[in-house]
């Protein structure tokens, strides 16, 4: 099958690509940051995308950002999230995205497969090219540990949000306008708001609380880790 890499570390990239053409599958492109991953996969709209989760700049979750863009420009992509962390609120973010759409420029399967799973994982080479098998055919797969953590996990509040809306959340708490926000991570001011609305959703704070939403949203952060 044809794959794209998406990961900042040029070792890594590379030992994944021999792993993969020993298996008959190409790389047919490679990229290092979120931008250069989007940019490649619509282009060669592959079978597979293999995407590391933390890409620079802020090595934080531009790669999953990326594919989750993807994921909404091209519904038929089939992605392999591959992360150093368990991470349950990554697995979610890619989960929730729909696949929807069929047919011409879809997966090999018809749809766009999703996975999740640990780097670690890449070591045992049957099992992880029998994930790339699953995900290009519009399975999902799921590293048992995320699994695990989906399963057990208590009922966080803030167990749903990424960790850029958890800084975003963490720089409300301390009074600052989206303006301040912005400023403080090096953000625009309508990537802050966007962040801002998805807090909102992620915890159940409706429009018709818009007059204290924010209030809210801080309230249920300092409860949880005060």
């Amino acid at each position: 099958m044809r794959i794209v890499l998406g990961d900042d570390s040029v070792l890594l990239r590379e030992g994944i690509a021999l792993l993969l053409h020993d298996a008959g599958h190409q790389v047919v492109a490679s990229a290092g940051d979120g931008p250069g991953l989007v940019e490649a996969v619509l282009r060669e709209r592959p079978d597979l995308s293999l995407v590391d989760v933390r890409m620079p700049p802020s090595h934080t979750d531009e790669g999953l950002r990326a594919a989750v863009e993807v994921r909404r420009t091209w519904p038929g992509a089939a992605v392999l999230v591959l992360s150093q962390y368990v991470e349950v609120s990554y697995a979610e973010d890619l989960l929730g995205q729909d696949p929807g759409g069929s047919g011409a420029g879809t997966g090999r399967g018809g749809q766009g497969g999703t996975g999740y799973l640990l780097k670690d994982r890449v070591a045992d080479v049957e099992d992880f090219l029998a994930a790339v098998q699953t995900v290009a055919d519009g399975g999902t797969v799921l590293d048992p540990l995320v699994v695990r953590q989906l399963m057990d996990r208590r009922r966080d509040p803030l167990a749903a949000l990424t960790p850029r809306e958890r800084e975003v959340l963490e720089q409300m708490a301390q009074g600052r306008s989206n303006a301040a926000v912005a400023a403080a991570l090096h953000v625009s001011l309508g990537g802050v708001e966007k962040h801002t609305q998805r807090i909102f959703a992620k915890l159940g704070l409706g429009e018709d609380e818009s007059a204290h939403r924010r209030v809210q949203a801080v309230l249920r952060h300092l409860r949880t880790t005060g």
